[in-house]
Protein backbone atom coordinates (compact mmCIF):
# COMPACT_ATOMS: atom_id res chain seq x y z
CA UNK A 1 0.00 0.00 0.00
CA UNK A 2 2.96 2.60 0.80
CA UNK A 3 4.23 1.68 -2.54
CA UNK A 4 1.46 2.48 -4.43
CA UNK A 5 1.17 5.72 -2.03
CA UNK A 6 4.40 6.74 -2.90
CA UNK A 7 3.62 5.93 -6.93
CA UNK A 8 0.76 8.38 -6.48
CA UNK A 9 3.44 11.26 -5.16
CA UNK A 10 5.32 10.96 -8.30
CA UNK A 11 2.61 12.06 -10.68
CA UNK A 12 2.61 15.72 -11.59
CA UNK A 13 -0.26 17.96 -11.15
CA UNK A 14 -1.04 17.76 -15.27
CA UNK A 15 -1.79 14.27 -14.67
CA UNK A 16 -4.56 14.54 -12.36
CA UNK A 17 -6.20 17.74 -13.89
CA UNK A 18 -6.32 15.49 -16.95
CA UNK A 19 -7.66 12.82 -15.38
CA UNK A 20 -10.47 14.99 -13.82
CA UNK A 21 -10.94 16.57 -17.59
CA UNK A 22 -11.10 12.96 -18.50
CA UNK A 23 -13.63 12.20 -16.09
CA UNK A 24 -15.75 14.80 -17.34
CA UNK A 25 -15.64 14.41 -21.22
CA UNK A 26 -16.71 10.42 -20.63
CA UNK A 27 -19.40 11.54 -18.27
CA UNK A 28 -20.71 14.16 -20.86
CA UNK A 29 -20.33 11.97 -23.17
CA UNK A 30 -21.78 8.58 -22.11
CA UNK A 31 -24.81 11.16 -20.94
CA UNK A 32 -25.68 11.28 -24.26
CA UNK A 33 -24.38 8.22 -26.05
CA UNK A 34 -25.81 5.35 -23.84
CA UNK A 35 -29.53 7.18 -24.88
CA UNK A 36 -28.54 8.70 -28.51
CA UNK A 37 -30.30 5.18 -30.38
CA UNK A 38 -33.94 5.50 -28.50
CA UNK A 39 -33.55 8.88 -28.73
CA UNK A 40 -33.25 8.83 -32.75
CA UNK A 41 -35.61 5.92 -32.98
CA UNK A 42 -38.54 6.60 -30.50
CA UNK A 43 -41.99 7.79 -30.81
CA UNK A 44 -42.69 11.56 -30.86
CA UNK A 45 -44.11 11.67 -27.26
CA UNK A 46 -41.69 10.09 -25.58
CA UNK A 47 -39.15 12.68 -26.71
CA UNK A 48 -37.69 10.73 -29.85
CA UNK A 49 -37.66 11.81 -32.94
CA UNK A 50 -38.90 8.69 -34.49
CA UNK A 51 -36.31 8.54 -37.65
CA UNK A 52 -35.48 4.99 -39.28
CA UNK A 53 -33.19 2.31 -37.74
CA UNK A 54 -31.06 2.68 -41.33
CA UNK A 55 -31.28 6.79 -40.26
CA UNK A 56 -29.93 6.04 -37.18
CA UNK A 57 -26.87 3.35 -38.19
CA UNK A 58 -25.97 5.70 -40.78
CA UNK A 59 -25.57 8.83 -38.09
CA UNK A 60 -23.97 6.83 -34.95
CA UNK A 61 -21.73 4.51 -37.62
CA UNK A 62 -20.67 7.11 -39.63
CA UNK A 63 -20.77 9.65 -37.00
CA UNK A 64 -18.63 7.82 -34.58
CA UNK A 65 -16.65 6.08 -36.91
CA UNK A 66 -15.36 9.61 -37.81
CA UNK A 67 -14.72 10.72 -34.62
CA UNK A 68 -12.37 8.01 -34.51
CA UNK A 69 -10.11 8.59 -37.87
CA UNK A 70 -10.12 12.46 -37.33
CA UNK A 71 -7.39 11.90 -34.49
CA UNK A 72 -4.36 11.66 -36.80
CA UNK A 73 -4.96 14.89 -38.03
CA UNK A 74 -6.52 16.39 -35.07
CA UNK A 75 -3.25 14.90 -33.23
CA UNK A 76 -0.95 16.98 -35.47
CA UNK A 77 -2.63 20.18 -35.20
CA UNK A 78 -2.31 19.73 -31.76
CA UNK A 79 1.25 19.41 -31.84
CA UNK A 80 1.44 22.73 -33.96
CA UNK A 81 -0.67 25.02 -31.67
CA UNK A 82 -0.95 23.32 -28.36
CA UNK A 83 -2.65 21.07 -26.31
CA UNK A 84 -3.99 23.84 -24.10
CA UNK A 85 -5.53 25.66 -26.99
CA UNK A 86 -6.84 22.50 -29.02
CA UNK A 87 -8.55 21.04 -25.64
CA UNK A 88 -10.51 25.02 -25.42
CA UNK A 89 -11.55 24.75 -28.97
CA UNK A 90 -12.99 21.04 -28.49
CA UNK A 91 -14.71 22.25 -25.12
CA UNK A 92 -16.12 25.03 -27.26
CA UNK A 93 -17.24 22.60 -29.57
CA UNK A 94 -18.66 20.02 -27.02
CA UNK A 95 -20.61 22.89 -25.44
CA UNK A 96 -22.06 24.40 -27.92
CA UNK A 97 -23.33 20.99 -30.16
CA UNK A 98 -24.75 19.86 -26.90
CA UNK A 99 -26.69 22.99 -26.64
CA UNK A 100 -27.97 22.94 -30.30
CA UNK A 101 -28.35 19.24 -31.02
CA UNK A 102 -32.10 19.01 -29.54
CA UNK A 103 -32.35 22.00 -31.72
CA UNK A 104 -32.43 19.90 -34.88
CA UNK A 105 -35.06 16.98 -35.70
CA UNK A 106 -34.34 15.67 -39.17
CA UNK A 107 -31.93 13.72 -40.07
CA UNK A 108 -29.82 15.56 -41.86
CA UNK A 109 -29.77 18.35 -39.17
CA UNK A 110 -29.35 15.11 -36.44
CA UNK A 111 -26.58 14.17 -38.93
CA UNK A 112 -24.54 16.85 -39.39
CA UNK A 113 -24.83 18.50 -35.56
CA UNK A 114 -23.43 15.42 -34.95
CA UNK A 115 -20.85 15.31 -37.20
CA UNK A 116 -19.73 18.79 -35.70
CA UNK A 117 -19.48 16.94 -32.14
CA UNK A 118 -18.04 14.34 -32.99
CA UNK A 119 -15.18 17.19 -34.30
CA UNK A 120 -14.95 18.15 -30.33
CA UNK A 121 -14.42 14.93 -29.58
CA UNK A 122 -11.41 13.98 -32.61
CA UNK A 123 -9.90 17.33 -30.96
CA UNK A 124 -9.71 15.97 -27.46
CA UNK A 125 -8.80 12.23 -27.86
CA UNK A 126 -5.58 12.41 -28.67
CA UNK A 127 -4.49 15.60 -26.91
CA UNK A 128 -5.80 14.14 -23.30
CA UNK A 129 -4.42 10.56 -24.04
CA UNK A 130 -0.57 12.26 -25.26
CA UNK A 131 -0.89 14.22 -21.72
CA UNK A 132 -1.23 11.34 -19.70
CA UNK A 133 1.55 9.74 -21.62
CA UNK A 134 4.11 12.54 -21.16
CA UNK A 135 2.85 12.56 -17.01
CA UNK A 136 3.95 9.42 -16.56
CA UNK A 137 7.62 7.50 -16.68
CA UNK A 138 8.42 4.14 -17.20
CA UNK A 139 8.00 3.48 -13.53
CA UNK A 140 4.39 5.09 -13.16
CA UNK A 141 2.93 4.22 -16.34
CA UNK A 142 1.03 0.98 -15.63
CA UNK A 143 -0.70 2.74 -12.58
CA UNK A 144 -1.45 5.71 -14.50
CA UNK A 145 -2.50 4.50 -17.19
CA UNK A 146 -4.83 2.03 -15.20
CA UNK A 147 -6.05 5.41 -12.96
CA UNK A 148 -6.97 6.93 -16.56
CA UNK A 149 -9.07 3.63 -17.48
CA UNK A 150 -10.69 4.19 -14.14
CA UNK A 151 -12.11 7.72 -14.96
CA UNK A 152 -12.98 6.59 -18.16
CA UNK A 153 -15.52 3.59 -16.85
CA UNK A 154 -16.19 5.85 -14.13
CA UNK A 155 -17.37 8.53 -16.39
CA UNK A 156 -19.22 5.88 -18.56
CA UNK A 157 -21.47 4.68 -15.76
CA UNK A 158 -22.45 7.83 -13.86
CA UNK A 159 -23.18 9.90 -17.24
CA UNK A 160 -26.25 7.87 -18.02
CA UNK A 161 -27.23 7.25 -14.34
CA UNK A 162 -27.51 11.09 -13.74
CA UNK A 163 -29.15 11.99 -17.79
CA UNK A 164 -31.84 9.17 -17.07
CA UNK A 165 -32.97 11.17 -14.07
CA UNK A 166 -34.20 13.87 -16.50
CA UNK A 167 -35.02 11.67 -19.59
CA UNK A 168 -38.61 11.69 -18.73
CA UNK A 169 -38.84 15.46 -17.81
CA UNK A 170 -37.54 16.48 -21.46
CA UNK A 171 -35.64 14.88 -23.59
CA UNK A 172 -33.03 18.20 -24.03
CA UNK A 173 -32.32 18.08 -20.99
CA UNK A 174 -30.39 15.33 -21.73
CA UNK A 175 -28.30 17.15 -24.30
CA UNK A 176 -28.19 20.69 -21.70
CA UNK A 177 -27.11 18.36 -18.67
CA UNK A 178 -24.19 16.77 -21.02
CA UNK A 179 -23.07 20.65 -22.07
CA UNK A 180 -23.01 21.73 -18.26
CA UNK A 181 -21.07 18.68 -17.20
CA UNK A 182 -18.29 19.55 -20.00
CA UNK A 183 -18.49 23.10 -19.29
CA UNK A 184 -16.39 22.16 -16.17
CA UNK A 185 -13.35 21.64 -18.09
CA UNK A 186 -13.36 25.26 -18.51
CA UNK A 187 -12.02 25.99 -14.93
CA UNK A 188 -10.03 22.84 -14.81
CA UNK A 189 -8.52 24.07 -17.98
CA UNK A 190 -6.59 26.89 -15.98
CA UNK A 191 -5.30 24.54 -13.96
CA UNK A 192 -4.13 23.02 -17.30
CA UNK A 193 -0.33 23.02 -17.71
CA UNK A 194 1.34 22.42 -20.96
CA UNK A 195 3.29 19.74 -21.09
CA UNK A 196 6.34 19.80 -23.62
CA UNK A 197 6.17 18.89 -26.74
CA UNK A 198 8.19 18.43 -29.58
CA UNK A 199 8.22 21.95 -31.76
CA UNK A 200 7.82 21.88 -35.06
CA UNK A 201 8.09 24.53 -38.22
CA UNK A 202 5.76 22.39 -40.24
CA UNK A 203 2.53 24.09 -41.24
CA UNK A 204 -0.66 22.37 -41.05
CA UNK A 205 -0.64 21.31 -44.82
CA UNK A 206 2.49 19.24 -44.15
CA UNK A 207 1.60 17.44 -41.06
CA UNK A 208 -1.66 16.29 -42.59
CA UNK A 209 0.00 15.14 -45.61
CA UNK A 210 2.50 13.52 -43.41
CA UNK A 211 -0.40 11.45 -41.80
CA UNK A 212 -1.59 9.60 -45.72
CA UNK A 213 2.37 9.26 -46.41
CA UNK A 214 2.46 7.48 -42.95
CA UNK A 215 -1.03 5.39 -43.29
CA UNK A 216 0.46 4.45 -46.88
CA UNK A 217 3.78 3.12 -44.89
CA UNK A 218 1.67 1.48 -42.24
CA UNK A 219 -0.95 -1.03 -44.84
CA UNK A 220 2.62 -1.98 -46.36
CA UNK A 221 2.43 -4.38 -43.47
CA UNK A 222 0.01 -6.95 -44.44
CA UNK A 223 0.56 -8.67 -41.36
CA UNK A 224 -0.73 -5.54 -39.33
CA UNK A 225 -3.53 -4.98 -41.39
CA UNK A 226 -4.88 -8.62 -41.42
CA UNK A 227 -4.87 -8.03 -37.45
CA UNK A 228 -6.39 -4.76 -37.87
CA UNK A 229 -9.42 -6.37 -40.13
CA UNK A 230 -9.55 -8.90 -37.28
CA UNK A 231 -10.24 -6.53 -34.54
CA UNK A 232 -12.76 -5.03 -36.78
CA UNK A 233 -15.06 -7.35 -36.39
CA UNK A 234 -14.45 -7.45 -32.54
CA UNK A 235 -15.14 -3.68 -32.28
CA UNK A 236 -18.56 -3.99 -34.93
CA UNK A 237 -19.91 -6.93 -32.23
CA UNK A 238 -18.78 -4.68 -29.37
CA UNK A 239 -20.72 -1.75 -30.20
CA UNK A 240 -24.31 -3.22 -30.28
CA UNK A 241 -24.05 -2.50 -27.05
CA UNK A 242 -24.76 1.62 -27.73
CA UNK A 243 -26.32 1.20 -31.28
CA UNK A 244 -28.85 -1.89 -31.14
CA UNK A 245 -29.68 -3.50 -27.25
CA UNK A 246 -30.93 0.11 -26.07
CA UNK A 247 -33.19 -0.40 -28.53
CA UNK A 248 -34.06 -3.77 -28.97
CA UNK A 249 -34.44 -3.93 -24.91
CA UNK A 250 -36.87 -0.68 -25.35
CA UNK A 251 -38.82 -2.74 -28.04
CA UNK A 252 -38.83 -5.94 -26.65
CA UNK A 253 -37.76 -6.86 -23.39
CA UNK A 254 -40.34 -6.74 -20.39
CA UNK A 255 -38.60 -5.72 -17.23
CA UNK A 256 -41.59 -5.26 -14.94
CA UNK A 257 -39.92 -7.86 -12.72
CA UNK A 258 -36.46 -5.84 -12.28
CA UNK A 259 -39.09 -2.37 -11.86
CA UNK A 260 -41.48 -4.73 -9.10
CA UNK A 261 -38.12 -5.36 -7.59
CA UNK A 262 -36.77 -2.24 -6.63
CA UNK A 263 -40.12 -0.87 -5.84
CA UNK A 264 -40.23 -2.91 -3.12
CA UNK A 265 -36.74 -3.16 -2.45
CA UNK A 266 -34.91 0.01 -3.66
CA UNK A 267 -37.61 2.51 -4.33
CA UNK A 268 -35.25 5.43 -5.42
CA UNK A 269 -34.47 3.09 -8.70
CA UNK A 270 -37.64 2.02 -9.47
CA UNK A 271 -38.96 5.80 -8.99
CA UNK A 272 -36.05 7.58 -10.94
CA UNK A 273 -35.48 4.79 -13.49
CA UNK A 274 -38.80 3.44 -14.59
CA UNK A 275 -41.16 4.59 -16.58
CA UNK A 276 -45.03 5.23 -15.82
CA UNK A 277 -45.51 1.91 -16.93
CA UNK A 278 -43.84 0.00 -14.75
CA UNK A 279 -41.07 -1.18 -16.79
CA UNK A 280 -37.63 0.37 -16.18
CA UNK A 281 -35.46 2.34 -19.03
CA UNK A 282 -33.37 0.55 -21.46
CA UNK A 283 -30.80 2.31 -20.71
CA UNK A 284 -30.24 1.99 -17.15
CA UNK A 285 -30.24 -2.02 -18.04
CA UNK A 286 -27.64 -1.69 -20.71
CA UNK A 287 -25.60 0.54 -18.19
CA UNK A 288 -24.81 -2.28 -15.96
CA UNK A 289 -21.76 -3.05 -18.30
CA UNK A 290 -19.49 -0.12 -17.21
CA UNK A 291 -20.95 -0.88 -13.50
CA UNK A 292 -19.94 -4.67 -14.39
CA UNK A 293 -16.35 -3.22 -15.34
CA UNK A 294 -15.80 -1.05 -12.22
CA UNK A 295 -16.16 -3.97 -9.98
CA UNK A 296 -14.86 -6.75 -12.02
CA UNK A 297 -11.94 -5.58 -13.95
CA UNK A 298 -9.03 -5.53 -11.44
CA UNK A 299 -9.83 -9.58 -10.78
CA UNK A 300 -10.14 -10.10 -14.98
CA UNK A 301 -7.15 -8.06 -15.81
CA UNK A 302 -5.43 -10.05 -12.64
CA UNK A 303 -6.30 -13.43 -14.60
CA UNK A 304 -5.66 -13.07 -17.91
CA UNK A 305 -2.38 -10.77 -16.33
CA UNK A 306 -0.32 -14.10 -17.32
CA UNK A 307 -2.26 -15.39 -20.86
CA UNK A 308 -0.54 -14.52 -24.41
CA UNK A 309 -2.10 -11.02 -26.12
CA UNK A 310 -3.79 -13.05 -28.50
CA UNK A 311 -4.55 -15.69 -26.02
CA UNK A 312 -6.49 -13.11 -23.72
CA UNK A 313 -7.93 -11.66 -26.95
CA UNK A 314 -9.50 -15.29 -28.37
CA UNK A 315 -10.67 -16.08 -25.41
CA UNK A 316 -12.58 -12.47 -25.05
CA UNK A 317 -14.00 -12.10 -28.22
CA UNK A 318 -15.25 -14.90 -27.38
CA UNK A 319 -16.77 -14.50 -24.79
CA UNK A 320 -17.94 -11.23 -25.67
CA UNK A 321 -19.96 -12.51 -28.99
CA UNK A 322 -21.76 -15.20 -26.90
CA UNK A 323 -22.68 -12.61 -24.16
CA UNK A 324 -23.85 -10.32 -27.09
CA UNK A 325 -25.86 -12.51 -28.83
CA UNK A 326 -27.45 -13.93 -26.06
CA UNK A 327 -28.49 -10.28 -25.11
CA UNK A 328 -30.59 -10.15 -27.97
CA UNK A 329 -32.65 -13.70 -27.66
CA UNK A 330 -35.11 -13.22 -24.66
CA UNK A 331 -37.76 -11.03 -23.62
CA UNK A 332 -36.44 -12.16 -20.04
CA UNK A 333 -34.83 -8.69 -18.21
CA UNK A 334 -33.22 -11.17 -15.86
CA UNK A 335 -31.74 -12.87 -18.23
CA UNK A 336 -30.49 -10.39 -20.45
CA UNK A 337 -28.35 -8.76 -17.11
CA UNK A 338 -26.95 -12.56 -17.17
CA UNK A 339 -25.79 -12.24 -20.74
CA UNK A 340 -24.67 -8.36 -20.14
CA UNK A 341 -22.46 -9.62 -17.14
CA UNK A 342 -21.18 -12.44 -19.74
CA UNK A 343 -20.50 -9.51 -22.48
CA UNK A 344 -18.45 -7.56 -19.85
CA UNK A 345 -16.12 -10.29 -18.65
CA UNK A 346 -15.22 -11.21 -22.55
CA UNK A 347 -14.64 -7.19 -23.00
CA UNK A 348 -12.32 -6.93 -19.78
CA UNK A 349 -10.62 -9.92 -21.22
CA UNK A 350 -10.10 -8.74 -24.88
CA UNK A 351 -10.01 -5.13 -25.03
CA UNK A 352 -7.56 -3.96 -23.08
CA UNK A 353 -5.24 -6.48 -25.08
CA UNK A 354 -5.43 -5.11 -28.18
CA UNK A 355 -3.44 -2.43 -27.20
CA UNK A 356 -0.92 -3.96 -25.47
CA UNK A 357 -0.44 -6.47 -28.84
CA UNK A 358 -0.24 -3.39 -31.50
CA UNK A 359 2.76 -2.13 -29.42
CA UNK A 360 4.84 -5.44 -29.00
CA UNK A 361 4.69 -6.15 -32.45
CA UNK A 362 5.16 -2.72 -34.01
CA UNK A 363 8.97 -2.40 -35.14
CA UNK A 364 10.88 -0.86 -32.58
CA UNK A 365 11.19 2.54 -34.20
CA UNK A 366 7.79 2.90 -35.38
CA UNK A 367 5.87 2.08 -32.15
CA UNK A 368 4.48 5.51 -32.14
CA UNK A 369 3.55 5.20 -35.55
CA UNK A 370 1.96 2.12 -35.53
CA UNK A 371 -0.12 3.20 -31.72
CA UNK A 372 -1.33 6.08 -34.07
CA UNK A 373 -3.09 3.92 -36.40
CA UNK A 374 -4.95 1.65 -34.12
CA UNK A 375 -7.35 3.51 -34.80
CA UNK A 376 -8.61 1.72 -37.78
CA UNK A 377 -10.39 -0.80 -36.14
CA UNK A 378 -12.55 1.38 -34.31
CA UNK A 379 -13.07 3.21 -37.22
CA UNK A 380 -14.16 0.35 -39.36
CA UNK A 381 -16.18 -1.60 -36.89
CA UNK A 382 -18.26 2.15 -36.05
CA UNK A 383 -19.31 2.06 -39.28
CA UNK A 384 -20.15 -1.62 -40.04
CA UNK A 385 -21.89 -1.61 -36.75
CA UNK A 386 -24.11 1.17 -38.20
CA UNK A 387 -24.78 -1.10 -40.56
CA UNK A 388 -25.78 -3.98 -38.42
CA UNK A 389 -27.93 -1.95 -36.45
CA UNK A 390 -29.36 0.23 -38.75
CA UNK A 391 -30.27 -1.81 -42.18
CA UNK A 392 -29.80 -5.20 -40.84
CA UNK A 393 -31.76 -4.54 -37.60
CA UNK A 394 -34.64 -2.91 -39.33
CA UNK A 395 -35.19 -6.05 -41.84
CA UNK A 396 -34.55 -8.29 -39.07
CA UNK A 397 -36.07 -7.41 -35.82
CA UNK A 398 -37.81 -3.70 -35.97
CA UNK A 399 -40.82 -3.91 -33.95
CA UNK A 400 -42.33 -0.47 -35.55
CA UNK A 401 -41.85 -2.08 -39.37
CA UNK A 402 -43.86 -5.49 -37.80
CA UNK A 403 -46.58 -4.13 -36.76
CA UNK A 404 -47.16 -1.80 -39.76
CA UNK A 405 -46.65 -5.18 -41.74
CA UNK A 406 -49.25 -6.98 -39.82
CA UNK A 407 -51.72 -4.07 -40.09
CA UNK A 408 -51.37 -4.45 -43.31
CA UNK A 409 -51.75 -8.33 -43.41
CA UNK A 410 -55.15 -7.98 -41.73
CA UNK A 411 -56.11 -4.96 -43.61
CA UNK A 412 -56.71 -2.68 -40.67
CA UNK A 413 -56.85 0.91 -41.56
CA UNK A 414 -55.17 2.97 -39.24
CA UNK A 415 -55.44 6.82 -39.83
CA UNK A 416 -52.17 8.67 -40.30
CA UNK A 417 -50.11 11.52 -38.78
CA UNK A 418 -49.85 9.07 -35.33
CA UNK A 419 -47.01 8.97 -33.17
CA UNK A 420 -45.14 5.81 -33.50
CA UNK A 421 -46.56 5.13 -29.64
CA UNK A 422 -50.20 6.21 -30.85
CA UNK A 423 -49.93 3.54 -33.95
CA UNK A 424 -49.13 0.68 -31.80
CA UNK A 425 -52.16 1.35 -29.46
CA UNK A 426 -54.19 1.53 -31.89
CA UNK A 427 -52.95 -1.13 -34.02
CA UNK A 428 -53.18 -3.39 -30.46
CA UNK A 429 -56.85 -2.05 -30.11
CA UNK A 430 -58.09 -2.68 -33.61
CA UNK A 431 -56.52 -6.57 -32.70
CA UNK A 432 -58.67 -6.91 -30.00
CA UNK A 433 -55.12 -6.92 -27.91
CA UNK A 434 -53.20 -4.68 -25.21
CA UNK A 435 -50.08 -3.39 -25.82
CA UNK A 436 -47.69 -6.08 -23.91
CA UNK A 437 -50.04 -8.59 -25.88
CA UNK A 438 -49.63 -7.54 -29.29
CA UNK A 439 -45.52 -7.08 -28.46
CA UNK A 440 -45.78 -10.62 -27.93
CA UNK A 441 -47.84 -11.89 -30.42
CA UNK A 442 -45.15 -9.82 -33.06
CA UNK A 443 -42.43 -11.32 -31.46
CA UNK A 444 -43.64 -15.40 -31.97
CA UNK A 445 -44.80 -14.76 -35.16
CA UNK A 446 -41.76 -11.99 -36.51
CA UNK A 447 -38.47 -13.80 -34.60
CA UNK A 448 -36.94 -10.18 -34.02
CA UNK A 449 -34.28 -11.94 -31.89
CA UNK A 450 -33.39 -14.10 -34.88
CA UNK A 451 -30.62 -11.21 -35.15
CA UNK A 452 -28.17 -13.15 -32.49
CA UNK A 453 -27.18 -15.03 -35.33
CA UNK A 454 -25.86 -12.29 -37.25
CA UNK A 455 -23.77 -10.85 -33.96
CA UNK A 456 -22.70 -14.20 -33.11
CA UNK A 457 -21.56 -15.08 -36.76
CA UNK A 458 -19.16 -11.84 -36.49
CA UNK A 459 -17.97 -12.70 -33.33
CA UNK A 460 -17.12 -16.53 -34.38
CA UNK A 461 -16.01 -14.93 -37.44
CA UNK A 462 -12.92 -12.88 -35.40
CA UNK A 463 -12.24 -15.31 -32.85
CA UNK A 464 -11.58 -17.98 -36.23
CA UNK A 465 -9.49 -15.43 -37.80
CA UNK A 466 -7.53 -14.17 -34.93
CA UNK A 467 -6.90 -18.28 -34.18
CA UNK A 468 -5.52 -18.60 -37.69
CA UNK A 469 -3.67 -15.64 -37.56
CA UNK A 470 -2.04 -16.70 -34.30
CA UNK A 471 -1.24 -20.15 -35.67
CA UNK A 472 0.64 -18.64 -38.70
CA UNK A 473 2.24 -16.48 -36.65
CA UNK A 474 3.37 -19.16 -34.25
CA UNK A 475 4.70 -21.36 -36.92
CA UNK A 476 6.51 -18.78 -38.53
CA UNK A 477 8.34 -18.03 -35.35
CA UNK A 478 8.80 -22.02 -35.02
CA UNK A 479 10.91 -22.18 -39.05
CA UNK A 480 12.74 -19.05 -37.93
CA UNK A 481 13.87 -20.65 -34.64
Amino acid sequence: MSKISETFKKFPRVFWVANTIELFERWAWYGFFMLFANYLTSSVDMGGLELSQVQKGLIMGVGTGILYFLPVITGSIADRFGYKRVLLVAFIIYTTAFIAMPMFKSFVGVFFIYLYLALGAALFKPVISATIAKSTTSETASIGFGIFYMMVNLGAFFGPMVTLLFKNSASSLVFYISAGIISLNFILLLFYKEPERKQTTETIGQSISKVFVNIIEVLRDVKFVIFLLIVAGFWTMYNQLFFTLPVFIMQWVDTSSLYDFFHQYMPFFSENYGTKTGQMQAEFITNFDALYIIIFQVIISSIVMKWRALQSMMAGFLVCAIGMALTLTTQNVMFTLVAIYIFAIGEMAGSPKITEYIGRIAPPDKKALYMGYSFIPVFLGNVFAGIISGNVYQAMSDKTVFVKQEVAAQNINIETGLSQKEYFEQAASSMKMTVSELTNHLWEKYDPSSIWIVILIIGLAAVISLFFYDANLRKQEKIKA
